[in-house]
Parts: C-alpha cells; structure tokens; sequence
C-alpha cells in the first residue's frame, strides 16, 4: 500500500509539473496583450484548469488508461517507469525554456515503460495513432481557425477605429483565455486521471474494471491548478513574446481557436498536446498580420521539440522502468 501511494503521489507531481510548464498555454496571450498582469492571468487559468472536470466527461482518461499500451501489461515498475520518463523530461524541457509537450512525454513514457516490461506486442496501435495523428492535427487546426478568425474579425470591425476595437476585445479576452484554460484543464488532467486509474485497476483496487474514482478526478485536477497557479514564466515568455506580438484582437482569435480545438479532442476521447494547440493558433494570428511578423525560428525550435518528445521520453521511461523491475523485482 505505501508503494501505491507514492507512485499516486509522483503522478500528481507529474500533474503539477504539467500545469506549471503549461501555464503558458493558458495565459501567455493575455499576459503578452497586457489585459491582465501574470499574477491575476494565473489566478484565471488555475481557478478554469481546476473546474474543468464539471464540464467534461472522462473520454481522454479512458484512453491513456486502456488505449495505448495493454492494460494487462500494467505494474508499478511501468507506471513509476512512465511517470520518471515524463517528469525528467519536463524538467529538462522546462529547465532550457522549451515548450515541448507534457501529454506527449507522458504517451512515451508509456510506450517505453510497456515495451520495455513486455515487448512492442503491449501497444495498442489504433489509440497511439490516433494520438500521434493528432500532433500534426491539432497545431494545424488551431493554425487554420485562428487564421480565418483574423480575417472575420478585420472584415466585421473593418469600419470601426482601431482603439475602440482595441478596447472591446480587452473585455472579450478574459472570456477567450478563460475558455482556453478551461479546454486545457479538461484535455490535460485527465491525462494523469488516466494513469492512476489504470494503476489501481492493475492493483486489485478497482472491482469491475477500469473506472475513474471522483476523488482522483479532483486530486488531478487540484494538482493541475495548483501548478499553473505557480507557473513557468521563461516558457510564457516564449509563447506570449517570442513567437509573435500580439494584440488584444489577435489574443482572442488564438485563445478562441485553441479552445474550439481543445473542446473537439475532448469530446472524441484524444490527448492532445495544448502547448502545440496554442503555438498553432498563435502562429495563425501572426502570419495573417505578414509571414515576417512570426518569428519562425523560434517556431522551428518548437517544433523539433514535438518530434524529439515522445522518443525521448520513451528512451528515458524505458531506463527507468529497467530499473525499477530491478529494485522491486
């Protein structure tokens, strides 16, 4: 029972990690247009992050918990295996101010930790690449609405002076980014619901099969908020700066793209990555200014940091993994 609870304790630290690194996503668009400072802009994500799970079902939990490896596969040494994998990877990612993708890591890390236990025949094919789809997919998205926002939004308020539309969509942002937090509490949580559930299935405390307790839905979520309420302010810097200046009008198109992204996954039960969602979106509202107002090597940076996540979290869950069958035999 003591190793139970501290392998459920390092996947709500993998919670909160993911939170932290991910506050950007929430908040960098409304810190970066300046309608709200970053203390009350995180305040906004973590109080959304944590409500989530009063909006959403349990689809994304589902398929972590039986949909990419085996769940006759699972023990503790894949589970403490996988969640060691992500977090290292986190740290790294997080250290170097590189907005890679907490969801991702933890998908390699699952890949490596079964493979590593039982052989490549424990994945199940049709939820990995669903999910790897989905990499491609959801920036792409995002990218698409965001760009056909800006030109919907110029075209409707083309006749009205730049300040006073400036002035509306301040207000309107604090809906866009709150929906945006919302759409990522939902996504993003249920990810570790997923992997806790599924570790109490394989241990004989979960009769009837896999089954999401209510007291790990808020356990999950209270971590995630709690982690983007401390935030990860190098990685908000990249996102709401560094890729593009962004203005209150385009804050709201990206935040709003990102959120009807994130809904859809939602719905169909995929765990996508919301860093890769919203730089997508950002990407889209700075390209519909001019190619050159995005500045694409930083974009490039990110985008190595999709392909190099879930491998490198699969390499670094499968050390793990090997030694911890080791230690616990």
């Amino acid at each position: 029972m003591t190793l139970l609870v501290i392998l459920i304790a390092i996947a709500l630290v993998f919670d909160f990690m993911n939170g932290r690194n991910d506050a950007a996503n929430s908040i960098a668009t409304i810190v970066s247009t300046r309608v709200l400072s970053p203390r009350n802009a995180v305040a906004l994500a973590a109080a959304f992050n944590f409500i989530a799970f009063l909006v959403f079902g349990l689809h994304v939990a589902n398929t972590i918990g039986t949909g990419i490896i085996d769940p006759s596969s699972i023990n503790d040494a894949v589970i403490a295996g996988a969640l060691l994998g992500a977090i290292t990877w986190q740290v790294i990612t997080g250290y170097f101010g590189i907005p890679s993708s907490s969801s991702h890591a933890l998908i390699g890390g699952l890949v490596g930790a079964g493979v590593t236990h039982a052989g490549f025949g424990v994945i199940q094919w049709n939820g990995l690449s669903k999910t790897a789809m989905a990499i491609v997919a959801s920036p792409i998205t995002g990218m698409a609405i965001a760009l056909l926002l800006v030109l919907l939004v110029s075209w409707t308020f083309r006749s009205i002076a730049p300040a006073k539309v400036d002035g509306i969509f301040r207000k309107v942002q604090l809906l866009s980014a709150s929906a945006y937090a919302l759409g990522h509490g939902g996504n993003d949580a249920q990810k570790t619901m997923g992997i806790i559930s599924v570790l109490l299935m394989a241990r004989g405390q979960s009769p009837g099969g896999f089954h999401v307790p209510f007291w790990v839905v808020v356990a999950c979520n209270g971590a995630m908020a709690l982690g983007t309420l401390l935030g990860g302010w190098r990685i908000v810097r990249t996102m709401g700066s560094r890729i593009t200046r962004l203005a209150p009008v385009q804050g709201v198109c990206a935040e709003t793209a990102g959120s009807i992204t994130l809904f859809m996954a939602t719905g169909l039960g995929i765990p996508v990555s919301t860093t890769q969602t919203i730089t997508g979106a950002i990407i889209g509202v700075g390209a519909a200014k001019r190619t050159s107002a995005v500045r694409w090597n930083v974009a490039r940076g990110i985008v190595t940091a999709w392909f190099l996540t879930m491998p490198a979290a699969a390499v670094i869950a499968a050390l793990f993994t090997w030694t911890a069958s080791l230690v616990l035999g």
